[in-house]
């Protein structure tokens, strides 16, 4: 049965790889946008602030994953695997598309449908998924009006000076805002898989409560981070130039309040989307000059891949959960 656990380990860190790999848009997309740093230098950057933002953020996501959506008392080796399959399928697939949907939450719609096709409704915690959906409804709310707030700000406080001058300043800001917003993403996004592997553990009675053993953290981060240095451009290209054109300004904007909302949430074990708080940021940042500059129907395709990804995710798992019972 141990190598059932090591299978389900292994496939929980290719999520995590896949995770990273998928959203190295969400860390990079702005500062590649704005000319400041080149795609290799942003993708090196965004890895490194991966992998040390779960050390800095703690670990209340994780454990909102492991035993929060779940409960852990009816929770298999088979569920686990059912639910990282639909998960693995559902990122494959939006980042063949181009499209930023949400790692975080093709996880959660993994372990809803694994959940119920193995153990049904009465396993899954809906206190918890109150918390996913609080997640949903505020990173992409909160990030936009953060976004143009804090844009609006910039102009205002430097209207008198040249563009050049403001865009010099703000391309070296960026660097900051970037390595911000990388830090809690991988705080926020790293924290799933450290959950599930947890769980993987406390299943196999190799720890016997709910913790997140130390080496998991490690390996876990090491995992998004190879996975956002291998990052794809597919997605790049959606968030940092199809949504709109950014200056420096707007994209440091956009990052400071993607990130903000981000690490808030990771504190309070929220598992947010940072693909949902970053576009919601970019789109506030771009509409600051003019709503037009924002190519909303680009847009308005990237929330109708959020309004899905659950859901498609949970069936993917769903039927996964269904054949592995055929075959055990």
């Amino acid at each position: 049965m141990y190598e059932l656990a090591i299978g389900a380990i292994i496939a929980a860190l290719f999520f995590d790889f896949i995770n990273g790999f998928h959203d190295a848009a969400n860390s990079i997309a702005t500062v590649v946008g704005t000319r400041v740093l080149k795609p290799l230098q942003a993708v090196t950057l965004a890895a490194v602030a991966n992998f040390v933002g779960p050390f800095l953020f703690g670990v209340a996501v994780a454990t909102t994953i492991g035993k929060g959506i779940i409960n852990p008392d009816f929770v298999t080796i088979h569920i686990i695997i059912g639910a990282l399959s639909g998960a693995i399928v559902w990122n494959l697939i939006t980042w063949w598309w181009g499209f930023p949907s949400s790692s975080s939450h093709a996880l959660i719609g993994g372990i809803i449908g694994a959940g119920i096709a193995g153990a049904g409704t009465h396993a899954i915690i809906f206190g918890g998924l109150e918390k996913v959906a609080t997640g949903i409804i505020i990173s992409p709310i909160v990030g936009l009006v953060g976004a143009f707030l804090l844009a609006t700000l910039i102009i205002r406080i430097f209207a008198n000076k040249k563009p050049g001058k403001v865009n010099s300043v703000f391309g070296k800001l960026q660097l900051v805002s970037a390595t911000y917003f990388s830090l809690t993403h991988g705080a926020n996004d790293g924290q799933k898989t450290m959950g599930i592997i947890a769980l993987i553990l406390l299943t196999e009675g190799v720890i016997t409560k709910f913790d997140v053993p130390f080496y998991v953290v490690i390996m876990a981060a090491l995992a998004i981070s190879l996975g956002t240095f291998l990052g794809g451009w597919r997605i790049v290209k959606t968030m940092g130039v199809r949504i709109t054109q950014l200056k420096p300004y707007q994209g440091f904007a956009a990052e400071t309040s993607g990130a903000t909302i981000l690490a808030v949430l990771a504190q309070a074990g929220i598992p947010a989307s940072t693909t949902h708080a970053i576009s919601g940021a970019i789109m506030g940042a771009g509409a600051v000059r003019r709503v037009s500059a924002v190519r909303w129907g680009i847009g308005k395709r990237i929330v109708w891949a959020w309004i899905i990804t659950i859901p498609a995710s949970a069936g993917v798992s769903y039927l996964a959960m269904l054949l592995i019972k055929l075959f055990v």
